[in-house]
């Protein structure tokens, strides 16, 4: 059984009091296992709470006054309340937890207790979780403000440990880590990424190719350190557990252990910046890797100057954030809306947009092709087209299979298709009804609703 203790004391209440208090409450709760040690702030430091948290092993918590003091409990004293602000500490503080109550307040001359049962293990404390979460929101794809210090070893160290603790298919740990220091290796690397980021800017239309010019999308050699990451498909042999039925989850595995070391990079204060612009073979050949071994992602890794409070893309206009309330599901596909939310239509979602969408401001056409063959359209850089047909395409970033079962379902696709493509810095559609039927009529009309619900012009 997982417990929480609530404690309530005087400043300078001894260790040993508060611990023949404990002992007295735990062996009237039957017993179980010290979790949490909870608190009201500013107590944490009292010498007595230090010495019992560590001699029961467990965390210690604290919470504001006016959080516990939100708590219903059992017993409230006026006295407490006007010393400390909230009605009780104890009780208050293991409810809080969303612990039940199993020992009510038991008192000694300078301190109180209470004893609860945790529904679950629990989390971190919320100041520990708070800093888990920043750092999530605060990394950055970095390219740019790299300064010239070296990254010492011992931090780098905590970033690999940190990658390699990912979990991973059947434990299989598929990854390796190839650190790159030589900077004639890197300077290869960085031609390689060059001459695919001019074959990018030939593909795309001319306005975009403009906004393109401006961005930079790696820092090869501005870093002291380049970190090749790669794969191993084969490690563990035949019987690798859960890997049998989807072989992708080998490769889903190293893409974890590259978000554990970039989050950890940006705990220590590095900067990460994810390298896309080239073939991985070519990569490979340039770190004589073995034929057996796949480059997965090749990271540039460095101190900054700073850390962009959004990210590049966001910041010079070439793409925006997916709302989450488009990304969650609610039991199945297509009823959207957040957790404790009622879900709603995308349809619904974008006729209500519609008064209050602002009128973009990028230049930026896509002609969308609705059914019609592939190979006479995609010779155009703004052309995409959208196929309708349950068979699978050729896999071509220039064809959006979009399979609709119903006409209602085609709209519900038109739309995701324009906000999306919003995002992406589309300011004007020309659509192009190629075939006539049904759903390419809907899917049509969801488009029309989609990009006037994002300030997107249309035309066709």
């Amino acid at each position: 059984m997982n417990l929480v203790v609530g404690i309530g004391l005087r400043s300078g209440t001894p260790y040993r009091e508060l611990r023949d208090l404990v002992a007295s409450a735990l062996e009237e709760a039957g017993g179980g296992t010290v979790r949490l040690v909870v608190t009201v702030a500013g107590r944490e430091t009292e010498p007595g709470v230090q010495r019992l948290v560590a001699s029961l092993n467990a965390e210690l918590h604290t919470a504001p006054a006016e959080e516990l003091a939100r708590q219903p409990v059992p017993t409230p004293s006026e006295k407490v309340n006007h010393l400390t602000g909230t009605p009780g500490v104890a009780e208050a503080a293991v409810l809080l937890t969303g612990a039940q109550l199993l020992v009510t307040k038991r008192r000694s001359s300078n301190a109180t207790t209470a004893i609860g049962r945790l529904p679950a293990a629990p989390g971190y404390a919320p100041a520990e979780r708070n800093v888990v979460h920043r750092v999530i929101a605060e990394r950055r794809d970095v390219r740019r403000g790299f300064v010239r210090r070296p990254i010492p070893a011992d931090v780098l160290t905590r970033v690999l440990e940190s990658a390699h603790r990912a979990p991973s298919v059947g434990l299989s740990q598929p990854w390796d880590f190839v650190l790159v220091r030589d900077v004639a290796t890197r300077r290869k690397v960085h031609d390689l990424a060059s001459a695919q980021r001019d074959a990018f800017a030939a593909s795309l239309p001319p306005d975009r190719r403009q906004s393109f010019d401006g961005l930079k999308i790696e820092a090869i050699l501005d870093t002291p350190l380049n970190i090749a990451v790669t794969c191993d498909a084969g490690r563990g042999g035949r019987h690798v557990l859960g890997r049998h039925a989807d072989p992708r989850t080998t490769w889903f595995s190293v893409a974890i252990a590259i978000q554990n070391l970039w989050l950890a990079a940006r705990a220590e204060g590095l900067g990460v910046g994810w390298v896309s612009f080239f073939e991985p073979t070519e990569v490979a050949a340039v770190l004589n890797l073995p034929a057996h071994i796949e480059l997965v992602g090749y990271v540039c890794v460095g101190y900054v100057e700073e850390f962009a409070t959004a990210p590049e893309l966001v910041r010079t206009g070439w793409a925006e954030r997916r709302p989450l309330a488009w990304a969650v599901h609610q039991e199945e596909w297509g009823h959207r809306g957040l957790p404790g939310i009622a879900p709603t239509s995308i349809v619904n979602d974008a006729v209500q947009a519609k008064p209050n969408a602002v009128q973009t401001n990028s230049r930026q056409l896509v002609r969308l092709i609705v059914g019609g063959d592939p190979a006479q359209y995609l010779q155009q850089p703004e052309a995409l087209v959208v196929h309708l047909h349950a068979e699978k395409p050729s896999a071509d970033f220039g064809v959006l299979w979009r399979p609709a079962r119903t006409p209602v379902e085609a709209v519900e696709l038109g739309v995701e298709l324009a906000r999306d493509l919003a995002l992406q810095g589309v300011g004007e559609f020309d659509i192009q009804l190629v075939e006539q039927s049904e759903l390419a009529d809907a899917i049509a009309r969801g488009l029309r609703v989609g990009a006037s619900a994002c300030g997107v012009t249309t035309a066709g």
